[in-house]
């Protein structure tokens, strides 16, 4: 899921996917649909990008071991003490707390998250933690719709 795992012409398609809004001086963005119906994004998770599947069945924000160690988390040192259920079966996770998520010029602070442990799940998932902070998010027609 990361994107060095994506083929070349696939990342450049979900990277372009996101786009801000026409007003330069807007805190909005967007996100079309893969083909599969499922938003794929580049965010930038404290100053870090990592493709991120959107995802409103995720409490929080959900990041594998290899992109939290990506973001400089350090994930090597923190305590996994956190029981998830994930689609491979029960993990015990590390919280965290993300200082700064980024989908295009949306900016959310202070956002609630876990690591997972090492193999647990390949990618990171954007779950409500982040969804909650904006004022706004929709789909509409095959596109998410992010308002700071």
């Amino acid at each position: 899921m990361r994107g060095k795992d994506l083929p070349v012409a696939f990342a450049a398609v979900i990277c372009s996917a996101v786009m801000a809004a026409s007003d330069a001086s807007a805190t909005s963005a967007e996100v079309v649909a893969d083909a599969r119906g499922h938003f794929i994004t580049m965010a930038e998770i404290e100053h870090t990008p990592i493709m991120v599947l959107v995802d409103t069945g995720a409490s929080v924000v959900a990041l594998s071991y290899e992109d939290a160690e990506q973001a400089g988390l350090a994930p090597r040192t923190l305590t996994y003490d956190v029981p998830i259920n994930t689609a491979n079966g029960r993990v015990e996770a590390a919280r965290v707390v993300l200082d700064r998520v980024e989908i295009g010029n949306v900016l959310v602070r202070d956002v609630e998250g876990v690591v997972l442990p090492r193999g647990a799940y390949e990618g990171t998932l954007l779950g409500m933690s982040f969804l909650n902070k904006l004022s706004r998010f929709k789909v509409e027609n095959g596109t998410l719709f992010l308002d700071e």
